[in-house]
Order: C-alpha cells, then sequence, then structure tokens
C-alpha cells in the first residue's frame, strides 16, 4: 500500500555512538569510492593516449595514410566523442611523442616503476567536490588496480600522473632519468602543474636528484630510489671559507665547523656520525673523512671529499670504506651502506667505467661556490705582529740558563 506523499526529516530514532561510528564508515566509504572512480578514470585515459601514442608509431601512419592523418583523426575522434575534450591535434601529436620519449626504455621503466599501488595522486582526488581532506588520506591502492592485462607494458606509475603533466615533462625534460624523477616528485610531493613547472624551473633534478650512481642496480627498490632522490648533482659550499690554496683537510674543517649548514645542504634525514673515523683492518688504520647516518634508508653513509676532479682511484677506495662500514659497524636493521663522493669535478664516463664491478652502492657529485678567504684575512693583523715582536723580544732579552 503506497503511503501519502511526506517530507523526510528526523523522528522517532534514537541516535547513540554506534550510529555515529556507522554514519562515519558510510561516509568515508563512499568518498573513497569517489575517489577511486576517478582515479580510475584518468588512468583509463591515460592509457588510451598511451596506446593511440603506441599505434600512431607502430601503425606508421603517416607512411600508409598521408602526412595529414593526424589531423584526419582528430576531426574523427572530435566528431564521433562531440563532447569530449582532448582529441585535438596538438594532443594527439604529445600522445604519439610520449610513447616514443619512453620506448626504448620501456622495459627498465615497468621493471623498475611498476608497481606503485601505496600512491595517491591528489590532484585527481581534488577534482572531487564532496571528497574531503581527511577521506583522500585514507585511499592507498592506486595504479595496481586499474592497469588490466591488455597493455601490460603501461607503467603504472604513469597512470598516477596527470596528463598535462605528462606533457610539461616531455616537453621540457632531456633524458629519461629526468622525466622520472620529476614524475616521482610528483606523486610524492602531490604537485599541481604550477608546482611542477616551479620545480622544473628550479632545475631540481640537478640540485636533488641529479648525481652519477649505480645506486639502481646496487639496491633494492624502493631504497635505491630515495637513495638517487637525496643524492644532489651538485652540492653548494658557499657557506664555507677556506685559504686559497686550500686542501681536503681545510675543507673538511670548514664544513664540519658549519655543520648545522651543511646538514641543511645535504638534506633531510641525515644524522652525522662523526668525521675521521678510524676503522682497523688488517692492523692498518684507515679514516673515514665523514660518517653519516640516514634516517629514512635506515642506511651508513661514507662521504668522502675530494679537492680536486674525480679520478678512478677514489672508486676503489670509498668501495673498501663501505664494505669495512657494513662489516664493523652495521648491524642485521640496517640497509647496506652507502658511499658518497663529492669532488670538485668529474667526467661522466670516468665514473661510468670506474663503477663497472664494483657491487657496492655508490654516488659521485661535485661541490662549487667554496669561498676563498681573502689574502689580508690569512695574513697577520698590526697587532698580531706587534705581539709576536714583542714575545720574540722577551725571547732574546731572557737570561739564558
Amino acid at each position: 500500500m503506497d503511503r501519502k506523499p511526506y517530507i523526510t526529516r528526523s523522528h522517532d530514532v534514537h541516535l547513540d555512538g554506534e550510529y555515529n561510528q556507522w554514519l562515519t564508515e558510510l561516509i568515508s566509504r563512499y568518498s573513497n569510492a569517489q575517489i577511486k572512480a576517478a582515479v580510475k578514470v584518468n588512468s583509463e585515459k591515460l592509457l588510451w593516449n598511451w596506446q593511440t601514442g603506441r599505434d600512431l608509431v607502430r601503425r606508421k601512419a603517416e607512411e600508409k595514410w598521408g602526412s595529414g592523418i593526424v589531423e584526419q583523426l582528430s576531426l574523427d575522434l572530435q566528431a564521433a566523442f562531440p563532447n569530449e575534450t582532448g582529441f585535438g591535434t596538438s594532443n594527439l601529436w604529445y600522445m604519439k611523442k610520449w610513447y616514443i620519449f619512453y620506448a626504448e626504455k620501456l622495459q627498465r621503466i615497468v621493471g623498475e616503476y611498476g608497481r606503485y599501488s601505496d600512491k595517491f595522486l591528489h590532484q585527481v582526488s581534488g577534482e572531487i567536490e564532496c571528497a574531503d581532506s581527511a577521506s583522500v588520506t585514507k585511499l592507498h591502492h592506486v595504479g595496481g588496480e586499474f592497469i588490466g592485462e591488455e597493455d601490460a607494458n603501461f607503467p603504472q606509475l604513469f597512470a598516477c600522473v596527470p596528463w598535462k603533466h605528462h606533457v610539461e615533462i616531455i616537453t621540457k625534460c632531456k633524458t629519461i632519468d629526468e622525466a622520472l624523477f620529476y614524475l616521482n616528485l610528483t606523486v610524492q610531493e602531490s604537485l599541481s602543474k604550477q608546482g611542477l613547472l616551479n620545480c622544473m624551473k628550479a632545475n631540481w633534478y640537478a640540485v636533488k636528484g641529479g648525481a652519477l650512481t649505480n645506486y639502481m642496480d646496487k639496491l633494492p627498490f624502493p631504497q635505491s630510489k630515495l637513495a638517487q632522490e637525496i643524492t644532489r648533482g651538485n652540492y653548494d659550499f658557499s657557506f664555507v671559507h677556506v685559504p686559497q690554496e686550500y686542501s681536503e683537510r681545510d675543507l673538511e674543517d670548514a664544513l664540519c665547523n658549519q655543520m648545522t649548514r651543511f646538514l641543511l645542504e645535504l638534506g633531510n634525514g641525515f644524522a652525522f656520525m662523526g668525521r675521521q673515523k678510524e676503522l682497523v683492518v688488517s692492523g692498518v688504520s684507515r679514516r673515514i673523512d665523514l660518517l653519516f647516518y640516514h634516517i629514512r634508508l635506515r642506511s651508513y653513509i661514507v662521504l668522502e671529499i675530494k679537492v680536486k676532479p674525480f679520478d678512478p682511484s677514489f672508486a676503489g677506495q670509498i668501495n673498501f670504506y663501505v664494505n669495512a662500514v657494513d662489516e664493523i659497524l652495521k648491524t642485521p636493521e640496517d640497509n647496506p651502506t652507502i658511499g658518497l663522493l663529492i669532488c670538485s669535478d668529474m667526467r661522466e664516463t670516468d665514473v661510468q667505467l670506474s663503477f663497472k664491478g664494483i657491487t657496492t652502492p655508490l654516488g659521485v657529485a661535485t661541490y662549487n661556490n667554496v669561498q676563498l678567504e681573502e689574502i689580508k684575512r690569512q695574513l697577520p693583523t698590526y697587532d698580531q705582529l706587534v705581539e709576536r715582536v714583542k714575545l720574540l723580544e722577551q725571547e732574546i732579552s731572557a737570561p739564558k740558563e
């Protein structure tokens, strides 16, 4: 029997804590469902873009159907889906460029970045008006659920980054490693498009992840990725002052005197364990320049300072120190020790050849902007000279025993 029309209102209920908890769970589950749906739509569209770019390359579309085929395809897709966006000619060209940019190293990318199930892309969730920030943080299953077996070569990391971010990355990055750095940065920091552009303009890749290393080969994922990201390609030592003919000890002294500033330059997570740490191996004493422990990596970091360009012999030296720390200091709870050499300059080929045959994780970076002390600061002052003359006179006039 149909009931008479009525207006819904609260009545004849006894609300308690259990009801409130249930309501909170329902709201949270629905918000997460909305977010997952938005992420799924985003990932499916990205997969379509990837497949379209792949088809344009593999089918040799321009050779087969003529130079205007991309423009024709754009018109046909817009006619088929008049209410959709993203089918413009330039966008189709970007799809092709996107695939070409990564195609040669596709297997490496899938192997290293295929599983990204614990990352969430906040930009996508931000498009959902009714999803609150609390529920957003509860979603931790992006990527793996949404890429099916129909295209296993599509890196799941790509599904976590909006299309416009991808376009900016492939048009501004020169190498695959640089592009992957900004893809990871986008996911980890939940970067908006403008945030990504700001980081690229500031050249964060060179600053935060550009060191030459073998971390990807010698460390397990994701430790290898984090180790690469915390290692800068070049360190700014403008906060230290050294003599004009400075030695490694002079530079090390200056860095230790400014340890707080040095730790800021190294980045978050570094804990200073000591300088000139003595290691006795086979009865022979050797000293590590600087020893750190990285809290997030849970590993010791051996840091060697060289005031001259990289020499292949440096790799053997720091490799020895890393192995020694693993043998003497590392506990079962620690991850493998990492070696970092900071030198005045380097040639990439020399570093890469030096890494061959080495099994420990090593990185090489450079430094610049060291401030040289003025000559007058190195020479004694007038007052100091007067004091020295007085002391000399006292020594001369003193009675001899």
